[in-house]
C-alpha cells in the first residue's frame, strides 16, 4: 500500500519515539514482534502500518492510538473555546467528562473537568499508562479516591497528586455532586 500525507509524520514520530528510549531497531522488535525490517520501512515513511501494526507499537511506547495520531497533526491550537472542547457523558454511571485542553502533538499534559453525581463510582483497573502523573483539583463537592490501596478525601479547594501504576477508584459520598479539575501528565 503506498504511504499517504499522515504516513510521514507518522513515520517521524515512531521515530522519535524509539530514538527518546535509546532503543535499536533490533530492540523495538523484540519488544513489539515487528520484524526489523518492517520496522525500519516503517520510520522512513516506505511503508503504511496496519491498525493491528499501529496497535502493537502503541502497547510498546504506552499510548492509546488516537493519542499517537494526534501527535503526528500540525501544532496544537493554542486556544480552544469551550463549544470545541469536547463532552463524554456516561448518564449510567452520573459522571461527565469535558476535555478543556485536549491531548495533542508535542505536549504532555491535559486538562479535564470531571463531574461525578452523588453516590457516582468509577473504578479503574489498569493505569491507562503506567506512571502517568494526575493531578486533581476539587473545585465543588468532595471525592474520595482510592490510589494503591491509600483512601483520599478530598474537598473543595483540596488537591491530591500522584504517579498511577495501577487500580484507581473515585466515589462521590455527596449529599452535592463533586466537579473537579484533572491534570493528566504523560511520563
Amino acid at each position: 500500500m503506498e504511504p499517504g500525507p499522515l504516513d510521514a509524520g507518522l513515520a517521524r514520530r515512531l521515530g522519535e519515539l524509539r530514538g527518546e528510549r535509546g532503543w535499536s531497531l533490533d530492540e523495538l522488535s523484540r519488544r513489539s514482534g515487528v520484524s526489523r525490517s518492517t520496522l525500519s520501512r516503517l520510520e522512513r515513511g516506505e511503508l503504511s502500518p496496519t491498525a493491528t501494526l499501529l496497535g502493537r507499537l502503541c502497547t510498546v511506547y504506552g499510548r492509546t492510538m488516537s493519542r499517537l495520531l494526534m501527535e503526528v497533526e500540525a501544532e496544537p491550537v493554542m486556544f480552544v473555546p469551550v463549544d470545541k472542547q469536547p463532552v463524554w457523558r456516561d448518564e449510567a454511571a452520573g459522571f461527565v467528562r469535558r476535555s478543556v485542553s485536549p491531548p495533542h502533538a508535542g505536549l504532555r499534559a491535559e486538562v479535564i473537568e470531571s463531574t461525578l453525581e452523588a453516590g457516582a463510582s468509577l473504578a479503574y483497573e489498569h493505569a491507562p499508562v503506567p506512571g502517568v502523573e494526575q493531578h486533581i483539583w476539587v473545585l465543588e463537592g468532595t471525592v474520595e479516591i482510592t490510589v494503591d490501596g491509600n483512601a483520599y478525601r478530598v474537598g473543595r479547594g483540596d488537591s491530591l497528586r500522584f504517579r498511577l501504576h495501577g487500580p484507581s477508584h473515585f466515589h462521590c459520598p455527596g449529599p452535592e455532586r463533586v466537579r473537579y479539575a484533572l491534570v493528566i501528565v504523560l511520563p
